[in-house]
């Protein structure tokens, strides 16, 4: 199940590297790196239409790449196995806590706290 989620993971990484990549080739308002490539020249490396196209297509194929990777993380990393034990059943006998058996002095309320708290409109005198 480990191998799965590193190759899922590392797909998801290339692909969110290659939109990046995608994404500053493209021509923008002013004149970016795709300029560099021809993005509208009839005699560039992508025929008479330009980057544009070639470079748009490509960035939606990676980011559909991208999102299946995405959604096959969260499909297998939400599955949860069931369970025979619990955590505090794999503990030493030693660590195990047990409460006191004895009431701690000075632990209930004083008869003067009490009636006060039983009337709260009324003025102690």
């Amino acid at each position: 199940m480990n191998t799965i989620l590193t190759i899922i993971v590392a797909i998801q990484v290339l692909s969110a590297l290659t939109i990046i990549g995608l994404v500053l080739l493209q021509h923008g308002k002013g004149a970016d790196m795709g300029a560099a490539f021809g993005s509208g020249a009839s005699g560039s490396l992508f025929g008479a239409t330009g980057s544009s196209n070639f470079l748009s297509k490509s960035t939606g194929f990676a980011a559909a790449i991208f999102f299946g990777a995405t959604l096959a993380l969260a499909f297998l990393g939400g599955r949860h196995t069931a369970s025979t034990s619990g955590v505090m059943d794999n503990l030493p006998a030693a660590a195990v806590i047990t409460a006191p058996a004895a009431v701690i002095p000075g632990a209930e309320k004083p008869a003067a706290e009490t009636k006060a708290a039983e009337a709260p409109n009324q003025i102690p005198k």
